[in-house]
């Protein structure tokens, strides 16, 4: 079967949480539960780095205000990890090119990321603090399941990925039209209170 499903997928996952992607594919194929991880995903080293980051960011991801300067930072290693991971998968197949898996795991993994960024962006708008904390977890678990469920049955998982981008781009669009008439209006606002104590000048 081609690796196609399981680059997507795990692209898509890399774009919410990279870290856990690497940790997850990582611990199934140490421990032997699946052939389609590679041994370089398999390592004490990087299943150890993976896991400090992904502790990291599981912090950082639940406060206000930080976990969209994480995502700012994050910009460019979420993509890179998932073009990373999907040149790896590939080359344990052999089914696909490196490089087209690069670009797809790549290109998947900056709109996911897009979609998350901007989202969180929206959440700290918010005026209570749970938001961040429950959207966080609700990332946490969508990545683990969704990558456990594509090592088994990559097709319907890259499925479901596939419409969970699609949604989240549609909605990440909804909210930037929110968030600029949220902004309007409270420019708007400020300028009315400008000019109600400091009214403009008589004309002489």
């Amino acid at each position: 079967m081609s690796v196609l499903p399981l680059v997507f997928t795990s692209g898509w996952a890399s774009g919410v949480n990279a870290y856990a992607v690497v940790l997850l594919l990582g611990l199934f194929g140490a421990a032997g539960l699946t052939d389609e991880v590679p041994e370089t995903l398999q390592r004490p080293e990087v299943l150890i780095v993976a896991g400090v980051l992904f502790l990291c960011e599981a912090v950082a991801d639940k406060i206000p205000y930080v976990d969209s300067a994480w995502d700012t930072v994050h910009t460019l290693i979420r993509p890179a990890a998932g073009a990373w991971i999907g040149a790896v998968l590939a080359g344990q197949s052999g089914s696909l090119s490196d490089a087209a898996a690069g670009v797809l795991g790549g290109t998947t993994a900056l709109a996911s990321h897009a979609v998350k960024a901007g989202t969180r962006m929206a959440v700290n708008t918010s005026p209570e603090p749970f938001s961040n904390v429950i959207v966080s977890l609700a990332e946490d678990l969508g990545v683990a399941g969704i990558v456990t469920f594509a090592l088994f049955h990559p097709l319907a998982a890259a499925v479901i990925a596939a419409t969970l981008l699609l949604a989240g781009l549609i909605t990440l669009l909804f909210l930037i039209s929110r968030i600029r008439r949220f902004l309007r209006r409270r420019a708007q606002r400020r300028e009315e209170r400008h000019l109600t104590h400091h009214p403009p000048e008589p004309p002489a």
